[in-house]
């Protein structure tokens, strides 16, 4: 079974709240076994609109990424974020080739 990974863009808009998110979503990220590969280190903007802050978060399965997201640990979580951070976010499949 293949790995997924959330891959999120982000541009925080206030850092002391954003606190709050990353607290608030580690509930969910220890329950479905999240583990950051990228969390907002330095980058190079190669083609089109870079965001401030870049997250790569890898899980076991699509089914474990999409259960964490679904979860209500994690909508409170993101119901936080989206008062301090502008942000995309996609769950995509890992590939086994």
């Amino acid at each position: 079974m293949p790995k997924a990974y959330w891959i999120a863009r982000v541009d925080v808009k206030d850092p002391e709240r954003y606190k709050d998110y990353v607290a608030t979503a580690r509930p969910a990220f220890e329950r479905y076994g999240a583990r950051f590969l990228a969390r907002g280190g330095s980058y190079e903007a190669m083609e089109g609109v870079a965001r401030g802050r870049n997250v790569v978060i890898e899980f076991a399965s699509m089914q474990a990424a999409t259960d964490c997201y679904n979860s209500a640990d994690y909508q409170a979580a993101k119901a936080i974020r989206q008062t301090c951070a502008d942000a995309e976010m996609v769950i995509v499949e890992g590939y086994e080739g």
